[in-house]
């Protein structure tokens, strides 16, 4: 049986700080992942519109074309190049903060709106 008296405060919060991790860790995990409708809500609509059709107020600012005029003109990979990268100064590189999964459902999604 080890002498627990004998570790060193250092070791202590080693041990706390890596316990406090793997809590952290299986929290995260829990949390529902957010749906790519909600995802495109959050991160997209402000410009290009809930219907894709790009006439909000900013979209109409920095003249984003309707989605059903854009996937006549653009691939799937193109879209998913500007979402990773971002497009000038008017559209954010979204590959830091969403997953390469999260990604192509989004351009999935927007590219079903032309459907609608």
């Amino acid at each position: 049986m080890p002498n627990f008296a004998r570790i060193s405060s250092k070791a202590c919060a080693l041990l706390l700080i890596a316990t406090s991790l793997v809590f952290v860790a299986k929290a995260v995990s829990a949390m529902p992942q957010k749906s790519v409708e909600d995802l495109y809500l959050d991160k997209c609509s402000v410009c290009h519109g809930r219907d894709g059709a790009g006439k909000t107020a900013k979209g109409k600012k920095v003249k984003v074309k309707d989605v059903r005029d854009t996937i006549t003109t653009m691939s799937e990979d193109e879209m998913i190049k500007i979402v990773n990268n971002g497009k000038g100064k008017d559209m954010d590189s979204w590959k830091k903060e969403l997953s390469k999964e999260q990604i192509k459902e989004l351009v999935d999604y927007y590219r079903s709106l032309a459907k609608k």
